[in-house]
């Protein structure tokens, strides 16, 4: 059964000058964001601000997780030029902090980790100043393509569990929890001093002690941000929304992921793990 939105879900439609620039850049420049791609609801309001979470790797995911957007299918060659072509995209857009994230490939050796840190060394290289944050995969557990990712200094590596361990078989039928709680315990034993951060949807059926089990398991590995959002459906295809939770909750989260001791916690129903990441930087300075 179809659920209706709360007020506190709906959003305004807008456009700007700001969104058609930054959409004709990514086109321009034969690029991919994962806020068009995920359908993000945030997409107007980010892209009004001149900021944009960078999608590597191609368009089409390998995995086929029932709550995400993004097409699975058979991925193509990897673009040579991406590289170079995010780094120019983050100089046109003036970025002081940018996101970078990627489908997943596990058709590659190294799972697009490589990929990852040509990327980082090409936008640093342009952009000597801005801080590069990277939500990455899990790289099926390969620690020495994690290691290459590390070492390449970003300054936020961020991971999603996205979930509760027991809606993984549903959610995230080709993921483990483990496996994702292993990699953010592997980038500290790697680098102590790198910042972590995670993010987690709610809505799908967990409850509020699972929830707060995976913000422990988080703050035991280390992780030193966290976001958490309300999960909506893409399409009747998806997973479908279990619950539609209330602000009030979310801001339970964040109380209680500052308690647990989170240096910083983006909790609201309209979050997403690159929402406001400038914002969760700043607050660890």
């Amino acid at each position: 059964m179809h659920k209706r939105k709360p007020e506190w879900l709906k959003i305004k439609h807008r456009s700007s000058d700001q969104v058609m620039e930054v959409q004709r850049l990514i086109h321009n420049l034969s690029l991919h964001t994962v806020c068009q791609e995920a359908s993000c609801p945030n997409l107007l309001e980010c892209f009004g601000r001149r900021t944009a979470t960078f999608m590597i790797l191609g368009r089409h995911c390998t995995r086929n997780c029932t709550f995400c957007n993004v097409e699975s299918n058979r991925p193509g060659p990897v673009d040579p030029k991406e590289a170079e072509h995010v780094a120019w995209a983050v100089n046109e857009l003036g970025l002081k902090h940018v996101v970078i994230t990627s489908v997943t490939r596990d058709d590659l050796p190294d799972g697009g980790a490589f990929h990852f840190v040509n990327v980082i060394n090409a936008v640093r290289e342009k952009n000597p100043h801005v801080e590069i944050e990277v939500l990455i995969p899990d790289f099926k557990g390969d620690i020495e393509a994690l290691a290459k990712v590390v070492t390449a200094k970003p300054t936020i590596l961020n991971h999603n569990v996205e979930t509760v361990p027991r809606l993984y078989p549903a959610v995230r039928p080709q993921a483990e929890y483990e496996r994702s709680i292993g990699l953010l315990a592997n980038v500290k034993q790697l680098d102590p001093y790198m910042v972590t951060k995670s993010g987690i949807m709610v809505g799908l059926g967990e409850t509020m002690e699972e929830v707060q089990a995976v913000m422990e398991d988080l703050r035991g590995v280390g992780c030193g941000i966290l976001t958490i959002g309300q999960y909506l459906a893409p399409s009747k295809n998806h997973h479908p929304v279990v619950e539609y939770v209330h602000p009030d909750t979310f801001e339970a989260y964040r109380e209680l992921g500052l308690k647990l001791g989170f240096k910083h916690v983006e909790s609201g129903p309209l979050v997403r793990s690159s929402y406001h990441a400038d914002a969760a930087a700043n607050s660890l300075k």
